[in-house]
């Protein structure tokens, strides 16, 4: 027999082992819901003797304001990812109660209604040298002790199996050091024994194990795994192992993006294909980059509806404050290609996690929300220097210079602290925000009179040369997520106004409403003839698209982080070889004689041998043309094209031609900020 014909029989039978094994240990009906936690609290909720704490009543006193939520079950999950807490712990931090005393961390979030904790496990997060590899040193032994302390304020563990020796997410699934080489056979055996090993550990330690999720953000790529026939043996070997040690705990399978069109139907589908023996269909979400709430509603339902599995999001968070507080720079601040629905306040987090909440109560199936490490804040706030120490001995930052052996890619060059301090639900003193109260109002409500949060922010654009007009009042965003316009004083000069308008640029204007500072964001540049330029109308105004090849996608996307200006733009993807090729263009009628310029920028990656260029035509001929190139995902390329001579009377027609043969992985691309202004030189 061939190799692969040897290996295609040995890869059946294996999955005929799992798939009777996993039939013969799960649940008699993997449909119930997972145990509802205690409802009586104990005597004294301080008792280190293992009771549970689990608040069954309203917090009063609080003054965030939290809408109720109807209708949400009382074993709905409300969790809280707290990894790095004993690397936390470790560096010096200490965190305290809403009262300001030094209290566990764990019965912190327990009284503020948490139930779940989530922590990840790595398989083996150190060099050679026993050096870690640093984001929380998240073996099972951190784990176990994590677990032990949830397990003792009545909360269940939500055990992340990344199957990695470092961070997991969909750019990134690297295989253990001590599995790189296996083939799938071995490699699967391997994860079974890993998996049911170090959930044995949880199990003799007396840890409530409620769900367990086999891999993390496991977007196409698992365990060093590209194809799904492989990919399908691990999920099973995982599944295998839960339901043999905690037989009562639900399968978790965790995928991210659910913005992009199809993504999680085709996940749903392989998995159906390949009868994965799962529960939960877990979801990241994040709202700056993960799409609306109501796309996630839609995403989800589809999986709830086609395939029976639950749903829930597993990873979530907002920022409370844009400002970093541990020296080392966040992922989220004030500007950047992200989506702010919510002010960057604690009630700005609040609301957040509570539309969160309300979405996914309301899917079909959906059980709960997790957000993500709300406990890892700066480890100190005297100096980086100070917190490097830190970082580097305990394993506090999301990577220590240590990794480099691991991920040099990564990791290797961009070590350092925590990007999400700004993110957590502590604040860099340790005391608890405000914020964390929303797990339990959000089920009883806390309407209290609303307050001015936070100031919208102004953004204005202006033709060159014209008038800089700031407007007399702005909005200020009240704690109910009502609007309330509010007298503004602005900090500029009419003299400086006017030196704004007189050449292309952009410009930040201050000024107070309030009490609150007002920021102004002026754009000044040139008149543009081109309608939709920027394809904000979010359909094909203006644009006439001719498709000269089979692409499988090819439509205006909503998605501010992929656009260059604005929240829209134009996308295609296709995963056939030389199925991308269209002319993408708009005519433009009433210009007047004269000499004029077009630009149009591009992104893209997978694109293989291309023939991308701007392009002229007058009267239907082509004039001119400029190339473009793509490389890779954020590079976005500008064809210019000067000089266009029109005379009045004329057609005058501007666009871009798109040709991919793609490389295998799916040619994409992006297109954006079209301009067809006056060439003055």
């Amino acid at each position: 027999m061939k190799n692969y014909q040897i290996r295609g029989i040995l890869c059946l039978i294996l999955a005929l082992v799992l798939a009777v094994s996993a039939a013969a240990c799960g649940p008699a009906d993997p449909t119930e819901p997972p145990t509802a936690p205690p409802t009586d609290p104990p005597t004294d909720p301080t008792d280190p003797t293992g009771s549970s704490y689990i608040p069954d009543a309203k917090i009063e006193g609080s003054d965030l304001y939290v809408k109720k939520v109807d209708n949400i079950p009382h074993d709905f999950i409300m969790g809280m990812d707290a990894s790095s807490v004993i690397a936390e712990e470790a560096s010096g931090v200490k965190y305290y109660n809403f009262e300001g005393q030094e209290q566990d961390v764990f019965q912190t979030l327990a009284e503020s209604g948490i139930n779940y904790i989530r922590v990840r496990v790595w398989n083996d997060p150190y060099d050679a040298q026993g050096n870690s590899y640093g984001g929380g040193n998240c073996d099972i032994r951190t784990a176990l002790e994590i677990g032990k302390r949830a397990t003792k304020y009545g909360m269940k563990l939500l055990v992340d199996f990344h199957y990695s020796d470092f961070w997991a997410d969909p750019g990134k699934q690297m295989v253990p050091k001590a599995w790189a080489g296996m083939t799938i056979e071995e490699k699967t055996q391997a994860l079974y024994e890993y998996t049911r090993d170090s959930l044995n550990l949880l199990k003799e330690a007396g840890v409530d194990v409620g769900m367990v999720q086999v891999g993390n953000e496991t977007n196409g790529t698992f365990c060093g795994e590209r194809i799904w026939f492989n990919m399908q043996y691990l999920f099973q070997a995982g599944s295998k192992a839960v339901r043999e040690v905690y037989p009562e705990a639900l399968v978790a399978i965790h995928f991210a993006n659910p913005e992009k069109d199809g993504s999680y139907d085709t996940y749903a589908s392989k998995l159906d294909y390949y009868h994965v023996d799962y529960d939960v269909f877990a979801s990241s979400y994040y709202p700056y980059w993960h799409g609306t709430l109501e796309n996630l509603t839609q995403v989800l339902t589809r999986i709830n509806q086609t395939y029976g599995k639950k749903v829930m999001v597993v990873e979530t968070s907002y920022a409370y404050t844009p400002e970093d507080t541990d020296f080392n720079g966040n992922t989220i601040g004030e500007g950047g290609a992200v989506t702010k629905n919510y002010p960057y306040t604690v009630h700005g987090q609040a609301t957040c996690v509570r539309d969160i909440i309300e979405t996914v109560v309301n899917i079909p199936g959906g059980i709960g929300v997790c957000y993500w490490e709300g406990t890892w804040i700066t480890v100190g706030r005297n100096s980086w220097e100070e917190n490097h120490e830190k970082w580097e001995k305990f394993g506090s930052g999301w990577a220590s210079s240590w990794a480099a052996s691991y991920d040099p890619e990564d990791a290797g060059k961009y070590y350092g602290g925590c990007a999400v301090d700004n993110q957590a639900m502590f604040g860099p003193d340790g005391k608890p925000l405000e914020s964390l109260r929303v797990f339990n109002l959000v089920r009883y409500g806390n309407e209290v009179t609303p307050k001015a949060d936070a100031l919208e922010d102004v953004m204005l654009t202006v033709d060159i040369g014209k008038d800089v007009v700031l407007p007399e009042t702005v909005n200020a965003i009240m704690t109910d997520g009502s609007r309330s316009a509010v007298p503004v004083t602005w900090n500029v000069t009419a003299e400086e106004l006017a030196a704004m308008s007189a050449g292309v640029g952009k410009h930040t204007v201050t000024g107070v409403a309030d009490g609150m500072e007002a920021k102004a964001f002026v754009t000044v540049i040139e008149f543009n003839y081109l309608v939709n330029d920027s394809f904000e109308t979010g359909d094909m105004t203006g644009w006439i698209l001719e498709n000269l090849g089979q692409a499988e996608e090819m439509y205006v996307e909503e998605k501010v982080t992929d656009s260059l200006t604005g929240s829209w733009h134009y996308h295609f993807w296709s995963s056939k070889t030389d199925s991308v090729k269209f002319d993408l263009e708009q005519t433009v009628e009433g210009l007047s004689s004269g000499t004029y310029k077009f630009s149009i920028s591009i992104m893209g990656g997978d694109c293989g041998e291309t023939n991308i260029y701007a392009y002229v035509k007058i009267n239907g001929e082509l004039v001119k043309a400029e190339p473009l190139t793509v490389t890779s995902y954020g590079n976005w390329d500008t064809a210019t094209i000067r000089g266009i001579e029109y005379h009045e009377g004329d057609t005058i027609t501007v666009g871009i031609h798109v040709q991919c043969r793609g490389e295998g992985n799916g040619a994409w691309g992006k297109i954006d900020d079209a301009m067809l202004n006056s060439d003055n030189g």
